[in-house]
C-alpha cells in the first residue's frame, strides 16, 4: 500500500490507482483563469486588427492572404469564447446551457486544427509559388477560397469526436442547480480498438503529416536558394523561407506538447495505462499543454506583421493616417 504525502496519488493493495488531485485541480483552475485573461486582450486586438488590415486594405489576394484571413477568423472565434471559459473557472458554475458549453469546447479544438491546416496551407503555397512561379501567375483568388471552405468543412467534421466523447453529461445540473463544463465534463469510455483508431487518425492527420509537409517545404525552399543568384529571386525566396520556418516554429511550440501528451492522456483516461506515476504526470501536464496550444491565437498575428511586407506597410500607413488626423484635430481645436 502506497500513500503519497502530497495527497496526489494513492495505490491500494490490489494495485489500482486512486487519484486525489483536488489541490492540483484548484491550481489548474487558477492557471486557466489567469492564462486566458493573459491571452484574451492581445489575442482580441491582434486578430481583430489583422482581419481589418487583411480584408480592407490588402488588395493583392495572393501569397496566402486568404489563408491568413481564415486563420485570423479561427483565432478570433476561439478568443471570443475565452470570456465564457474565464467566467466558468472563476465562478465554477455554467448557467449557459449544454449547447453553449459544447460549442465553446468545440471551438477550442476547431481553432487548434484549423490553425494546423492553415499554417500548412500557407507553407505549401509559399513554397509552390516560389518553386513554380508560373503557377502563381495563373493562380486565382477563388481557388484559395474553395480550399479554405473545404478545410473548414473537413476540420469541423473531424473535430466532432471531441464533443461526442464529452457530451454524455454536458450541462447536467446538480441539486444546487450548478453545471459542469470544459475540463469537468466526464469522458466516455470506448473500446480499445476505437481508442487506438481515433488516436492514430488525430495524431497522424492533425500533427505528423502537417509537420512533415512544413519541414519539407522549408527544405525545398532552402535547396532552391542555392540554384538562383538573381537578387530579386533570392530576396523573395529568403522571405518565403523565413515565413515557412516561423510557421514551423509556431507549429512545434504550440502544438507539439499537446500532441505528444494527448495520446497518453487518452490511454490513461480509458484505463489502458495503469501506472500511477505516469498517469498522474500525464493528467497534470494535459491542461498545461492546452494552454500552450492556445498561444497560437496570439502568435499568428506576429507572423502577419513581421513576415508579410504588404501587411506591415498597410498597418504603418493606416497608423500614420490616424495619427495625422488626430494631430490636425488637436491643432484645429487649439486654434479655436
Amino acid at each position: 500500500h502506497l500513500n503519497e504525502v502530497a495527497g496526489v496519488t494513492m495505490v491500494s493493495n490490489d494495485g489500482t490507482c486512486d487519484y486525489n488531485m483536488t489541490q492540483w485541480e484548484k491550481r489548474m483552475d487558477h492557471l486557466y483563469t489567469y492564462f486566458y485573461l493573459f491571452i484574451f486582450i492581445p489575442g482580441l486586438l491582434g486578430n481583430s486588427l489583422a482581419l481589418w488590415v487583411l480584408c480592407r486594405f490588402i488588395r493583392k489576394k495572393t501569397k496566402a492572404i486568404i489563408f491568413m484571413i481564415n486563420l485570423a477568423i479561427a483565432d478570433l472565434a476561439h478568443v471570443l469564447s475565452l470570456i465564457l471559459r474565464i467566467y466558468y473557472y472563476l465562478s465554477h458554475t455554467w448557467p449557459f446551457g449544454k449547447v453553449m458549453c459544447l460549442l465553446c469546447f468545440y471551438l477550442k479544438y476547431l481553432n487548434m486544427y484549423a490553425g494546423v491546416v492553415f499554417l500548412t496551407c500557407i507553407s505549401i503555397q509559399r513554397c509552390a509559388f516560389l518553386i513554380h512561379p508560373f503557377c502563381a501567375k495563373k493562380w486565382a483568388r477563388r481557388y484559395d477560397v474553395r480550399i479554405s471552405a473545404v478545410v473548414w468543412f473537413v476540420v469541423g467534421l473531424c473535430c466532432t469526436p471531441f464533443i461526442l466523447m464529452r457530451s454524455s453529461s454536458a450541462g447536467s445540473s446538480s441539486g444546487n442547480e450548478t453545471s459542469s463544463c470544459f475540463k469537468d465534463l466526464p469522458i466516455r469510455k470506448v473500446s480499445l480498438h476505437m481508442t487506438v483508431s481515433m488516436l492514430t487518425f488525430s495524431e497522424v492527420s492533425g500533427f505528423v503529416i502537417p509537420l512533415a509537409i512544413i519541414i519539407f517545404c522549408s527544405f525545398r525552399i532552402a535547396c532552391s536558394l542555392r540554384q538562383f543568384n538573381e537578387r530579386q529571386q533570392m530576396s523573395d525566396k529568403n522571405k518565403a523561407l523565413r515565413m515557412v520556418r516561423v510557421c514551423a516554429a509556431v507549429f512545434l511550440f504550440c502544438f507539439a506538447p499537446y500532441h505528444i501528451n494527448f495520446p497518453l492522456y487518452i490511454l490513461v483516461t480509458q484505463g489502458v495505462i495503469t501506472n500511477c506515476s505516469l498517469g498522474q504526470a500525464v493528467k497534470q501536464f494535459h491542461p498545461i499543454s492546452l494552454c500552450i496550444a492556445s498561444l497560437n491565437c496570439c502568435l499568428n498575428p506576429i507572423i502577419y506583421y513581421f513576415l508579410t511586407t504588404e501587411f506591415r506597410q498597410q498597418l504603418s500607413r493606416q497608423g500614420s493616417s490616424i495619427l495625422r488626423g488626430r494631430l490636425m484635430s488637436l491643432e484645429s481645436t487649439s486654434s479655436l
